[in-house]
């Protein structure tokens, strides 16, 4: 559905109205299109000093082809406010920031940078897990950072994102699979968020199509933000098998055709649904994501046992029986990545919806308790938790609360299904095998749970 508000503040009347009454002024975000070649199209500033900065160095001419430091540099050439250019991207490498003094690197570095921001630039700050740090002074200097970057990324505006990343010794090798996601229009919508980043043997062989050879479950996959998925994780180079209800069928297999996948009618909560799912893959799947779901609002007071039941069963309980058969039967290989699609809701809760939030908080613990079990197999489980995204359910919500979703976030819009989508194909790929039991937030940094 078309943001009429968003479309209205960026012509040259609106602009002038917006600024006059101090309302909210979104851009229309830069995303990843087909054809695009490089992650950053545009000046990419490197700070910092570290082990994590001479890595990202060591592979920054295959994100951008204009690369500046912020000191003379013999690698790079010298970036000043004054000679420009604008920057689309900043990497800064706070890993060796120890004590309290340490903490001005940040302003020094940003304070200069952020008066000569291009349109939709990214920023990834990157430190240590403050956990894994023995000396306290360390410890809170590096968890400092977190307000840091939470802060940045309501101050960034110009339609910009700010990520922490934590990367774990041993982890360095895969900065350059994390680094084209979030430096790049695939994050568009993904802003404010924390990762870790744990060391992971698999490589990406071609940044062209990262899921080359793999074979990806999608459930809910005939409309909205499956079908979303979907496409994404064919566009990168998977097959595709797509789940969705018997109603579904039509569209399902439409879809299927379209991408050169396979389609299966099943109802995930029917009693031979496991044993079924695992007769449909006989040469097994690398990666499973699971976004069939569906919600039943009543207030609590108000909710009937089907209601609650009907909701548990779908988003959790089938998520969780279906990836335990497949385990079993050895269907999902080892390396292969399981993508749960939690949501905002189940991080903030929402009036009306005890049973829906209930079940995607659950997803979140299902992540988070697998992830050191199906480690020993080398398969990561992660969940990403939409915000408020364009679908036909959202457009169907009454116009005030519609506007109210879309505008209670940093960048005063929606995001759309391809934001989800590339989260999770992110999640999908061989490397991102060193982020595990994690979530992640695509919601524009929503003032919800924030």
């Amino acid at each position: 559905m078309s943001d009429r508000y968003l479309n209205f503040a960026n012509t040259p009347a609106g602009r002038r109205l917006v600024g006059a009454f101090g309302l909210p002024a979104p851009l229309p975000l830069e995303r990843w299109v087909a054809g695009r070649n490089r992650p950053l199209e545009g000046a990419l500033l490197i700070g910092g000093v570290g082990d994590l900065s001479a890595a990202v160095a060591g592979f920054a001419k295959r994100l951008t082809d204009e690369l500046f430091a912020p000191r003379d540099e013999q690698s790079l050439p010298r970036w000043t406010a004054e000679h420009g250019p604008k920057l689309k991207g900043l990497v800064f490498d706070a890993s060796s920031l120890q004590r309290f003094e340490d903490l001005d690197a940040l302003r020094q570095f940003f304070q200069p940078a952020l008066k000569n921001l291009d349109r939709c630039p990214h920023v990834v700050v990157l430190g240590r897990a403050p956990e894994t740090l023995t000396d306290p002074q360390a410890s809170s200097v590096q968890r400092a950072l977190e307000g840091f970057t939470r802060s940045l990324a309501k101050e960034i505006r110009r339609g910009g994102t700010v990520q922490l990343l934590h990367v774990d010794p041993g982890a360095e090798d895969q900065l350059e699979g994390a680094l084209r996601f979030l430096l790049s229009p695939k994050s568009a919508y993904i802003s404010a968020q924390v990762l870790r980043l744990q060391p992971c043997a698999q490589q990406v062989a071609d940044w062209t199509r990262p899921l080359a050879g793999k074979t990806a479950l999608v459930t809910g996959a005939s409309r909205g933000i499956g079908a979303a998925i979907a496409e994404t994780l064919a566009r990168d180079g998977a097959t595709v098998l797509l789940l969705d209800v018997p109603p579904a069928k039509d569209a399902l297999d439409a879809l299927a055709a379209r991408l050169g996948g396979r389609s299966l009618a099943l109802d995930i909560c029917a009693e031979d649904a496991p044993a079924k799912l695992v007769e449909a893959l006989p040469d097994g799947v690398d990666i499973v994501v699971h976004n069939a779901g569906i919600t039943r609002d009543k207030t609590l007071a108000k909710m009937s046992e089907g209601l609650w039941e009907s909701v548990i069963d779908v988003n959790l309980r089938a998520p969780h029986q279906l990836t335990a058969a497949l385990l079993e039967a050895g269907t999902l290989r080892d390396d292969g990545r399981v993508v749960l699609i939690a949501s905002l809701s189940g991080i903030a809760g929402n009036v009306g919806q005890t049973n829906y939030a209930t079940s995607k908080a659950g997803l979140i613990g299902l992540a988070q308790s697998w992830a050191p079990t199906l480690a020993q197999r080398g398969i990561s489980i992660n969940a990403v938790a939409p915000g408020f995204i364009e679908t036909s359910m959202t457009a169907a919500i009454p116009f005030t609360i519609r506007e109210a979703g879309r505008r209670m976030n940093s960048m005063n819009q929606g995001g759309l299904p391809q934001d989800v989508a590339e989260a999770v194909a992110w999640f999908a790929q061989p490397g991102s095998g060193a982020v595990s039991g994690q979530v992640l937030r695509v919601c524009g940094q929503s003032l919800l749970g924030a």
